[in-house]
């Protein structure tokens, strides 16, 4: 009788352990899980300000002085701008990309000899994503469910649905719609060598559309899963 008793706290003990223990367990399986939004992977809200700034330093310029003296103002303040988030250890690819795109941007300035020049590399870039996004949808692997399992790695299971992927495809024909109407408008502009107009339909049609498609795709991803989670066989989760 007393070893049963010496052996009840013992027991007690372990309980409270193996409690402990799964709590710890499930709250380092949250922090693996967590991974960042696409507003943290896109630099957060100030790097899509930050991000803004080149082309309004660019256009700002160019009707003040010119194209040339502009072309050096956009870079300038693309490079403070990379410096500026290394100096305070913020994530560097948004910067980087944001400076890549400049610096093509001001390479074909230089090679037009014309400010539109400017926006030429963005017009073409929003055709070849239209075209690619388009093309995902016709072969049944649309991009927006692609994109999305790719960088949260979830992998691909909702292929394995129809509705599931219907939804992929609502947001797929978003993002084809953003693409295609910048491409058209700014295309559009670039014909009528209006540089001002190309920097406000820049900004304009850049992140306020691209919030949009995002949030359909976020949409398509809930309503995917919530597919998914209705059609999974009874104690495969439990698995």
């Amino acid at each position: 009788m007393s070893t049963v008793s010496r052996g009840l706290p013992t027991g007690k003990q372990s309980g409270q352990t193996d409690a402990r223990d799964t709590s710890d367990g499930a709250a380092d399986s949250r922090e693996q899980t967590s991974q960042p939004t696409l507003l943290e992977q896109m630099g957060g809200v100030w790097g899509l300000v930050f991000s803004s700034v080149p082309i309004v330093v660019f256009v700002a310029v160019n009707a003040v002085f010119d194209w040339q003296p502009a072309i050096w103002s956009s870079v300038g303040v693309a490079v403070a701008i990379a410096v500026w988030r290394l100096v305070r250890k913020e994530p560097l690819q948004p910067a980087i990309s944001g400076l890549l795109g400049i610096a093509i941007a001001a390479f074909i300035v230089l090679r037009t000899g014309s400010a539109r020049g400017f926006f030429l590399f963005g017009i073409w870039t929003s055709l070849v994503y239209a075209g690619l996004f388009l093309l995902s949808a016709l072969v049944r692997w649309p991009l927006a469910g692609v994109a999305w399992s790719a960088l949260n790695n979830t992998g691909f299971r909702w292929r394995s649905d129809r509705v599931a992927t219907l939804y992929y495809d609502v947001a797929t024909l978003v993002w084809i719609l953003v693409f295609g109407s910048k491409f058209v408008v700014q295309n559009w502009l670039y014909g009528q060598d209006q540089v001002s107009l190309l920097g406000v339909a820049r900004i304009a049609m850049g992140y306020p559309l691209t919030a949009v498609a995002i949030a359909v795709t976020v949409w398509a991803v809930r309503k995917a899963d919530k597919r998914l989670a209705s059609i999974e066989p009874p104690g495969s989760a439990a698995a």
